[in-house]
């Protein structure tokens, strides 16, 4: 399967990533990408960058060493309402939008409330990929999140990162092939994230393929395939 796109990853700017912005562009040149997006992680994470970073995004060149650069952002859930801790000034300077529950800023509900909330983000016409939804932090219900996914275009994210053993996320293999086999059921692309905290691990998606092979799921549902495929998916007139 050819993979041209990774649109989840971090730089030195969110405060606990290890590689410089040319240092990821360089690393995606390398692998042969087309696009790399950037999402540094918004205010609610300890230690990231500070508003005027994403305000100054403007200055960056939006293609380097011959990689399409995006250039957005990591958007935190705040709760079980579907609150997010990133205005709509700020989130129309990115180039796209992530949002998703991390525990060190996220108050949870029941499984049901979750999933309400988590839906009303996924209806909030400014985010484009839901990271990680099945990384176990909060408690889901996912075929209703599925279904929302489809109607409103908004990519859900199997994520890498926390597939990895040493994450401890018990629940996140199990989740993420219920994730991948509604999907397949409901006919609706999935986008592979790499979550990449340094430049080697950019576009790494090893804990990802045993998934993809024991669901059997079909590589035209794989967005990360073809870039101007995703381009054209996340585009909405805002």
């Amino acid at each position: 399967m050819k993979i041209e796109l990774d649109v989840h990853t971090h730089t030195i700017m969110s405060g606990h990533a290890f590689s410089t912005l040319q240092e990821m562009a360089s690393a995606a040149a390398e692998k042969r990408l087309k696009t790399l997006g950037i999402t540094e992680h918004a205010p609610g994470i300890p230690g990231t960058c500070d508003p005027i970073y994403f305000r100054n995004l403007h200055v960056v060149p939006r293609e380097m060493y011959g990689v399409r650069l995006l250039l957005g952002a990591e958007i935190n859930i705040l709760d079980h309402d579907g609150n997010i801790d990133m205005d709509d000034k700020m989130m129309s300077m990115l180039d796209h939008r992530i949002a998703g529950i991390h525990s060190l800023c996220y108050i949870p509900g029941t499984a049901e409330q979750n999933t309400t909330g988590l839906i009303n983000v996924i209806r909030n016409p400014w985010i484009d990929i839901i990271s990680h939804p099945g990384d176990g932090t909060a408690s889901l219900i996912f075929e209703p999140i599925v279904i929302a996914a489809k109607e409103n275009r908004t990519l859900l994210e199997i994520n890498n990162s926390s597939l990895k053993p040493i994450r401890h996320k018990d629940s996140a293999r199990a989740n993420n092939l219920e994730i991948l086999r509604l999907c397949k059921r409901y006919d609706v692309p999935v986008i592979l994230g790499s979550d990449a905290h340094i430049s080697f691990d950019i576009a790494n998606y090893e804990y990802l393929y045993p998934l993809l092979h024991e669901t059997e799921f079909p590589e035209s549902l794989i967005i990360n395939q073809s870039a101007n495929d995703f381009m054209s998916y996340i585009h909405r007139q805002y």
